[in-house]
């Protein structure tokens, strides 16, 4: 990480959001890139634009308070993730309105909450979800690896790691995700794609 990257980190982990503005401004070109390749894993389905998945991430990003970013990796997999999330919830606003809207009559004649769609990558997300609760930095290796477009030699080198450790990792972190996947298919929801 360069001296300015870092410096302008630790700034806007202070809470100056001048420094905030000028980390996403020194990083855009970088985020660009990951929010691109966000809108390619997510299928031709999501017509998102690329910057304005980017500028949501960025409104997401800045307007939360007391989230810490140590470095350049941790700042990048918040913003993979954040990225990740508005994809999702973009998608599952237009599956909900492709199925007649958000509301839907149950069959005893209640109105209810449109049932989100089982759409493999929503699935992902809430595996990623339910591995941050257990495993935080198995599902930041996921985000920087899977989601960031970082190879396993850049995370180790991001994390002052051993490459073979990075690379156990992703195994296991790609094996916890498969077991999700598959409980959640067991449990009446369709397999994902």
């Amino acid at each position: 990480m360069t001296t300015a990257i870092g410096d302008l980190i630790r700034t806007a982990d202070a809470g100056d959001s001048a420094a905030a503005d000028a980390l996403f401004s020194a990083l855009y070109q970088e985020l660009h890139g990951l929010a691109e390749r966000q809108l390619r894993r997510s299928g031709p389905d999501v017509t998102l634009g690329t910057t304005t998945l980017l500028h949501e991430a960025y409104l997401n990003i800045s307007g939360r308070e007391a989230v810490s970013f140590p470095d350049r990796a941790r700042f990048l997999a918040y913003a993979a993730r954040a990225m990740r999330g508005l994809v999702i919830d973009y998608s599952r606003r237009q599956q909900a309105k492709k199925r007649g809207g958000e509301f839907y009559i149950t069959s005893s004649g209640a109105e209810g909450e449109a049932p989100a769609p089982s759409a493999p990558l929503e699935q992902l997300g809430d595996a990623l979800e339910t591995l941050a609760a257990v495993h935080p930095a198995l599902a930041e290796l996921v985000d920087l690896h899977f989601f960031s477009g970082f190879s396993l030699v850049e995370i180790a080198t991001m994390r002052d790691a051993g490459e073979r450790t990075v690379q156990r990792e992703w195994r296991t972190a790609r094996l916890l995700l498969h077991r999700m996947l598959q409980e959640e298919s067991v449990e009446g929801e369709p397999p994902p794609v």
